[in-house]
């Protein structure tokens, strides 16, 4: 009598396990959806990087359409909701970029090229990157203008301005990449002048306003400790160019 309820009672939980199985592929074959896989919501405290845009769209690649991601209380704080799968890529990806930016040092040079020599002496004589320009420009004379060291963190903005009257601009963006032997420093930048507009006439506002032009602008890649010529722009169509050198290193 035992073994018979003992039988029983295996049968019974057998099909309560089965019954669900079965009831899911008869309604396969009916045609009827699957019910959709539950969405995981996940609250990441990032420690350097910040919400917004730019990391919005980084984190949608690996989204499916049903994915979600908003800000959360603070700027350090990204909410996303996806499927559990596409949830851990995500998190896989964040700990990857989210590390503390590479702190970088650059030296930006302001070299004046003239057809006719300057009073003076020549910039940096024995600099093989003035060897190099007197093989490429056809500049009689090179001067230096002015030197400025440029402190600079991964991702971010810096500028500085340059010249004995401070009438140049210069703005970079780094980006560094890394591999087991080098660093490439990636970067934007850009060489502006930046002039004082007169006055309109019986002008009572005491409002300055400034002129500004764009003499160089480029996207440029070197390796750490290396320093390059970034281009050359001619002054008001005169026998003159200024030229950029930058160098640049990771600070470790």
């Amino acid at each position: 009598m035992k073994k018979g309820i003992l039988v029983f009672v295996v049968l019974a939980f057998a099909l309560a396990v089965a019954a669900p199985i079965f009831a899911e592929d008869a309604a396969q074959e009916k045609g009827e959806p699957k019910a959709p896989p539950q969405l995981r919501k996940e609250l990441v405290q990032l420690k350097y990087l910040r919400s917004g845009g730019a990391l919005y769209n980084f984190i949608q690649t690996y989204l499916s359409r049903d994915g979600r991601t908003t800000g959360g209380p603070t700027d350090r704080v990204v909410v996303i909701s996806d499927y559990p799968e596409n949830v851990e890529k995500v998190l896989q990806a964040l700990r990857q970029i989210d590390v503390k930016p590479a702190d970088l040092l650059f030296t930006v040079q302001l070299v004046l090229g003239s057809d006719e020599p300057e009073k003076g002496a020549e910039a940096m004589p024995n600099d093989p990157i003035i060897r190099e320009l007197r093989n490429l420009l056809k500049y009689k004379s090179y001067s230096l203008l002015d030197t400025s060291l440029i402190r600079a963190m991964d991702y971010s903005d810096s500028e500085v301005r340059m010249g004995d009257k401070a009438d140049f601009e210069f703005w970079i963006r780094p980006k560094v990449i890394r591999d087991e032997k080098t660093s490439l420093i990636q970067m934007e930048l850009r060489l502006r002048k930046i002039q004082i507009a007169g006055p309109p006439p019986q002008a009572t506002s005491s409002k300055v306003e400034y002129i500004t032009t764009d003499l160089i602008g480029t996207t440029l890649n070197i390796k750490s400790g290396d320093k390059t010529v970034v281009g050359v722009s001619k002054l008001d169509g005169s026998g003159k160019g200024l030229i950029l050198i930058i160098s640049g290193k990771v600070v470790e």
